[in-house]
């Protein structure tokens, strides 16, 4: 998993509550529990005018030219700002995994459904939550900016806004350090690995039997 200390990227608005992991990556595309290759299939039913299938070559389909992530303005972005309960629904990784794939590294919403909060910092995608007052200044922000961009340093825990505003934002000191340095659940595992090692030869010795 690849660490998150600082991002300086362009926002891209969801202007849209309750957003459930069947509009983030649509059922039929969970076909692989390879982590990339979902993101051209990402909000698969607002981003084309025709219906998505496995296999078919997404460069051919029609794009609705209404939806965000595909107007000119926010190509390229790296950080999407949303509204509450995002990600609700089933319980589905492929969520994460396609906004990743996408090219999402942060999201700035005022909440987040549990499973998907936690499936985002196992997968390296810093979620952030912030009072609706907060997230409202944002949205007319990143309208009224083209281009607009923030810097998300989680070192310090602080949001900075190209007019100057620094907003703070808090997480857990253990998910922090893991995003800071790059540990999913395998390598948190890993930083035992002499342990383990250990443990196994003492085992060979021990109980013989189990390894014949």
């Amino acid at each position: 998993m690849d660490k998150f200390v600082c991002l300086e990227g362009l926002v891209a608005p969801l202007d849209r509550a309750n957003v459930d992991t069947d509009a983030i990556i649509p059922k039929q595309f969970l076909k692989s529990i390879q982590r990339s290759g979902f993101g051209p299939n990402l909000f698969d039913e607002w981003r084309y005018l025709d219906a998505g299938e496995p296999g078919k070559e997404d460069s051919l389909r029609r794009l609705n030219p209404a939806f965000v992530l595909n107007q000119p303005r926010y190509q390229g972005a790296q950080i999407l700002l949303t509204r509450q309960n995002f990600g609700c629904g089933s319980s589905r990784e492929h969520a994460p995994w396609a906004l990743l794939d996408f090219g999402f590294r942060a999201l700035i919403g005022e909440s987040f459904a549990d499973i998907f909060f936690n499936n985002c910092f196992k997968n390296g995608i810093l979620p952030i939550v912030l009072p609706a007052a907060e997230i409202d200044a944002l949205f007319v922000l990143v309208e009224a900016t083209p281009g607009c961009r923030l810097v998300v340093d989680l070192e310090q825990q602080q949001l900075r806004c190209p007019d100057g505003r620094v907003l703070s934002f808090v997480v857990d000191s253990f998910r922090r350090e893991c995003l800071l340095n790059g540990w999913d659940d395998i390598g948190l595992t890993l930083r035992h690995a002499d342990l383990i090692r250990a443990f196994e030869d003492k085992r060979r010795i021990e109980q013989p039997w189990l390894f014949a």
